[in-house]
């Protein structure tokens, strides 16, 4: 470790999922480096990862195998998925060992934390990013099938995950009482979730956006979608689930003679779910592969608009990285979405239930001087609201001086 600057992990349980939360860790890491010598630790890797870290001379900690959290009926009774990632920690090439020599911890949430907030040193300053309380503890949009059904009884649900129930809320509860401690969320939305759940009270660090990867000059990249050039439609983006709205998008859609490109995959049964929702709502519908960073930049470029009907979600990146290629953001009006839009400014916030107004914004979206408008408002937003990594990695750095012990 460094002898000139502060030593840092950043860690996170499951990095190679490779979602919204995953991209802004890796964003941020190379900024990180300014301030500390910056180590990371996951218990599931990926080469995105790797390259960033083999790049920035960042040390990497990992486990010789991959974890994978348990998730059978005995694992979620038993809670499995914290003993095993424990173990997992244990394992993690001298990782345990080094922990007392490091100055500063940030920890992101995710399957797997929890074990390590209890590894983490007592008396060392530590951050965790919150970035929602655990949805399958603490609310019931995880636990419900594609046409939002629930998938067992609530009371058997709550007997499966009351272990883990209470071992979410001990946990947390506990790192919340140390010294030298600070927990944030990633937008209002979830800040109020923490305080609801946890009955802690903390601020929040939004998730940051690279121009230079989501860039408005895609003209070189061939678009992916294969009628791309025969077909008008949007794109949604998120592993297809009733918290993502995958279904509702879709019954939305019906009659506008949109098309819908799907990104973010989903499992099988769940993916034919939604392909046969779409043939009969006369919806025509591609399921994009996993796309290269310029591929899902054009994608969203030739898009009429990014369109969600998500569930409660924490903060949701998707916005701002349609604004940051100039494609129109059409929202629904729930969770995290209302800090980063500003209705027909920089797109449209709309009731989920609110059809008719959905069908007037896909029209809105299709003309070219709102389009240049809210393109325009949608990357000033993101100036506003400091999302760069640089910035953002600023935003941790200022916390972690603030949990300093020689403050």
């Amino acid at each position: 470790m460094s002898e000139t600057k502060p030593a840092l992990l950043v860690a996170k349980g499951v990095i190679s999922r490779m979602g919204g939360a995953e991209r802004d860790l890796i964003r941020r890491l190379p900024y990180l480096t300014k301030y500390y010598d910056v180590s990371v630790a996951t218990l599931s890797s990926c080469e995105e990862l790797e390259s960033v870290c083999t790049n920035h001379g960042i040390d990497l900690y990992k486990p010789d195998r991959e974890w994978v959290p348990p998730n059978s009926s005995i694992a979620q009774i038993f809670d499995m998925v914290h003993t095993s990632s424990k173990n997992a920690w244990i394992k993690c090439q001298n990782l345990i060992n080094k922990l007392k020599d490091f100055d500063y911890f940030h920890i992101v949430s995710g399957d797997g934390y929890l074990a390590l907030l209890q590894l983490i040193p007592p008396d060392k300053p530590a951050h965790l990013y919150l970035l929602e309380p655990h949805r399958g503890y603490h609310e019931d949009s995880l636990h419900r099938g594609m046409h939002g059904n629930l998938r067992r009884p609530k009371i058997i649900t709550s007997f499966l995950l009351a272990k883990g129930r209470r071992n979410d809320l001990r946990i947390v509860k506990q790192f919340s009482q140390r010294r030298n401690t600070q927990i944030s969320g990633n937008s209002s939305y979830t800040a109020s979730r923490i305080k609801q759940v946890y009955q802690v009270d903390c601020e929040f660090i939004h998730p940051c956006v690279d121009s230079s990867e989501y860039s408005e000059d895609v003209s070189k990249t061939k678009n992916p979608f294969p009628n791309s050039a025969s077909k008008t439609y949007v794109s949604t983006i998120g592993i297809a689930s009733w918290a993502k709205g995958s279904m509702e998008v879709i019954s939305m859609l019906s009659g506008t003679d949109l098309s819908l490109v799907h990104v973010g995959g989903g499992h099988s049964k769940d993916i034919e779910t939604l392909v046969q929702h779409a043939a009969n709502n006369a919806v025509d519908i591609w399921i994009a592969p996993k796309l290269t960073s310029n591929e899902l930049s054009r994608l969203i470029k030739d898009s009429v608009a990014v369109v969600s009907m998500a569930h409660k979600e924490p903060f949701g990146l998707t916005p701002i990285e349609a604004f940051s290629v100039g494609t129109p953001a059409i929202f629904v009006e729930d969770g995290g979405f209302i800090d980063s839009i500003i209705d027909h400014e920089c797109g449209r916030l709309i009731p989920r239930t609110a059809i008719q107004e959905w069908h007037a914004a896909l029209h809105q979206a299709k003309i070219q001087e709102n389009r240049q408008t809210w393109a325009k408002n949608g990357r000033q937003r993101i100036i506003d609201l400091k999302l760069s990594p640089t910035e953002q990695a600023e935003k941790v750095h200022t916390i972690l001086q603030s949990i300093s012990p020689t403050k």
